[in-house]
């Protein structure tokens, strides 16, 4: 049995997506914008049987270069918690191993209690990743989101005059009813992070899990997005329910169920210059 529902064909209507908003365009960097910047080689672990960088392991590197940026700073001792709630990456061009990727991080737009942070990735051998990730804010005492430093407000608006940012979902299809394409996933003591809840890398796991059978859609420039809507505890059975809209832009849709509960939604798509 097809591993997807598939829907559309390569004769379908040519659809446009520009105006969604999982398809607007990031941030561009600018002379203006300082950041913090780091830079190592692509770890071999990180790659796919083509030497391609996977998904997960860029959330990593994104991970990465936030805790660095923290512990670089004042945040580690006056904002010194954060969670992501969103991350967009679009491969422009693939990274390739073996390769040394540099990475540039700065805040596109804030708010009191959150901010747009976007990371560049470049490598020596010509790879760009362009990625941003919504970063909340919170508080050691209670784990909700919480007010930002003066001192932390400053520095982010540095790099930024847009100091109104709100949270807005951009993946909000809702979830497909059960069928037999849905796959288990097979959670890990290595998936589960400080808070019992599954890594945000982790959850990339499945998605490349899903690619191995769409190669066309990471073989061009793709732009994936995912969004955690609640948290994966550990020892819960988790479902990925997948849909394939093979259509003049062919997108990968995904949700993470719990107990018929979407935890998490992902979508892959290919960037159209648009984008």
């Amino acid at each position: 049995m097809d591993r997807y529902h598939r829907r559309g064909s390569a004769r379908s209507r040519k659809v446009s997506h520009a105006a969604e908003p999982y398809a607007q365009q990031l941030a561009p960097l600018t002379a203006d914008n300082p950041t913090f910047a780091a830079a190592w080689p692509v770890r071999a672990g990180d790659v796919d049987p083509d030497n391609r960088l996977r998904l997960d392991g860029v959330a990593r590197y994104l991970q990465d270069i936030a805790w660095e940026n923290l512990q670089a700073t004042f945040f580690k001792d006056t904002d010194p918690m954060w969670i992501v709630r969103r991350t967009v990456i679009d491969v422009v061009s693939p990274i390739v191993w073996p390769d040394t990727v540099e990475l540039h991080r700065w805040c596109s737009a804030m708010s009191t209690r959150w901010t747009d942070m976007r990371v560049r990735m470049t490598s020596a051998n010509g790879g760009l990743v362009e990625t941003m990730g919504f970063w909340i804010n919170i508080s050691a005492s209670t784990g909700m989101p919480t007010r930002i430093s003066d001192k932390a407000l400053a520095y982010l608006s540095e790099s930024t005059n847009e100091q109104r940012l709100r949270w807005r979902p951009w993946l909000t299809e809702p979830g497909p009813p059960e069928s037999e394409s849905d796959k288990a996933f097979h959670l890990r003591a290595t998936d589960i992070d400080q808070y019992n809840h599954v890594n945000n890398a982790a959850y990339w796991h499945a998605v490349e899990e899903q690619l191995v059978d769409l190669p066309k859609l990471v073989a061009v420039p793709h732009r994936a997005t995912i969004e955690y809507i609640s948290p994966v505890l550990a020892n819960e059975h988790v479902m990925v329910r997948g849909r394939f809209d093979d259509t003049e832009i062919p997108t990968l849709k995904l949700w993470f169920v719990v107990d018929g509960e979407v935890r998490t939604a992902v979508r892959v798509h290919q960037l159209d210059p648009s984008e």
